[in-house]
């Protein structure tokens, strides 16, 4: 029997092991799915909302004993942890309130007596989701898709099991319909069966462009649609006109959320004063309230981390704080700041995954946006500057999300998503919930007489 093991990145021990779904089981589980659209579809936009709503507020309810979860299985300090859960339910909240306006017919002028675009489920939908915030990234998956009138199919990443399971029972609690939404506990080389399944109509994946080129493959070759939410290497453009002791506040922050493993962090970043910022961050037991930084996730994480670090020294970067391994248990790296990081060194060619800033010098706002711009990925971008140039610049940008003055985050209320290799397709907002419609023209002809 293959078993999905979770480790606690804090000590390095297994916490839980649990059996992997069967090809039998993945199939008995997509036509449980299937079976629930069949009503779920029917339902009403208020009725829907409705579940939404009691999920959100079991969620709120019970965060002290969810948010440990992440903590345990991902290393997340517990304080975001905390604030992950409330996330979750807001996203969920943020549905039940403004998904009838988002799927809202609209209508059009033609030569119909009446013609209009109504927006209507597509059935059951597949979520290949990652382990670095379990539960914000589970409901940016399900909640509009839910609402859509979509049921869901949640493939967690193997190394949090538990979090995953916990996910499927908060909908179980709340009183959702059976098998609306559920937990495949997979392993990675089962998904392909998944997403080839007749009854799955479309995917959402969340993680690296390697993997989400090998999804986007198959899912193309079923005709399905997909979408992709990939890896960044996201620049932070801090000019001379700029408030520079927030801008190094807010870009130490944005560079060390969840120890650095977001896939919207900034990480190449052009400004001075980060020294002091990074200095002072606690690095330790996530479940310690003081902790600002816990452990990567899992040792080969770790040890990629260091190799990048590694061979941009080694190319000529200064290292400025941290580059070290440290010793004793669990995964933890230290905070690390890079200077002197030229295109083209592994820190600022590749996504790095940890609690590493990297700092890149710019001629001026030109430069900067050429730097900002020569990477294969898109998906964030943060501009610190004087608010009118901002917005002119973030036209150059090439990134689907562009911040101004301010942290590049993801919210319930706007668009997410990326260009070039960190994806295609948006989550969230009015165009989130419409990616898993099918936008159906209806024309109207005159009434005969």
């Amino acid at each position: 029997m293959t078993m999905l093991t979770a480790i606690d990145p804090t000590t390095g021990r297994v916490v839980r092991e649990v059996p992997a779904a069967t090809p039998a089981e993945i199939t008995a589980l997509i036509d449980r799915s299937r079976t629930a659209y069949t009503s779920w579809k029917e339902t009403t936009l208020a009725e829907r909302a409705e579940v939404l709503r009691r999920v959100a507020a079991h969620l709120r309810e019970h965060t002290d004993e969810l948010a440990p979860l992440m903590t345990e299985e991902m290393g997340k300090p517990i304080g975001e942890a905390r604030g992950e859960v409330a996330k979750a339910a807001w996203a969920a909240e943020h549905y039940a309130e403004h998904g009838a306006e988002y799927l809202a017919d609209e209508h059009l002028d033609s030569d119909a007596t009446s013609s209009y675009v109504q927006y209507l489920p597509l059935g059951p939908v597949l979520g290949i989701l990652p382990w670095n915030a379990p539960f914000w990234v589970a409901f940016r998956f399900c909640a509009p898709a839910l609402m859509a009138g979509n049921t869901c199919v949640m493939k967690h990443d193997p190394h949090v099991p538990g979090c995953a399971a916990a996910l499927e029972e908060v909908f179980r609690a709340a009183g959702a319909p059976e098998g609306v939404f559920q937990t495949l506990l997979a392993v990675t080389e089962d998904v392909e069966q998944a997403i080839r399944d007749p009854r799955i109509q479309a995917v959402s994946f969340t993680g690296s462009d390697r993997a989400g080129a090998q999804v986007a493959s198959i899912a193309a070759s079923e005709i399905k649609p997909a979408v992709l939410e990939l890896g960044g290497s996201d620049p932070c453009i801090v000019l001379a006109d700029a408030d520079l002791p927030k801008a190094a506040e807010v870009s130490a922050l944005s560079r060390i959320i969840n120890a650095g493993q977001s896939c919207i962090a900034a990480k190449r970043v052009i400004v001075e004063l980060l020294t002091a910022q990074l200095r002072d961050l606690v690095v330790g037991d996530p479940r310690d309230e003081a902790t600002k930084v816990g452990p990567i996730a899992r040792e080969e994480l770790r040890e990629n981390l260091h190799r990048q670090v590694s061979t941009s020294v080694e190319a000529g970067a200064t290292c400025v704080l941290g580059g070290e391994m440290p010793e004793g248990d669990g995964f933890f790296y230290p905070v690390t700041l890079l200077t002197g990081v030229e295109p083209g060194m592994t820190a600022c060619a590749e996504e790095t995954f940890g609690p590493i800033a990297v700092v890149i010098a710019a001629d001026d706002a030109e430069h900067a946006l050429a730097l900002a711009n020569d990477t294969p990925y898109g998906l964030g971008a943060a501009i610190w500057t004087e608010t009118e140039r901002g917005v002119a610049m973030a036209r150059r940008i090439e990134a689907g999300q562009v911040s101004v003055n301010g942290i590049v985050k993801s919210d319930p209320r706007l668009p997410s998503g990326g260009i070039k290799r960190s994806g295609y397709g948006r989550e969230l907002g009015p165009h989130g919930i419409r990616e898993f419609t099918n936008a159906q023209q209806i024309w109207v002809g005159p009434v005969r007489s």
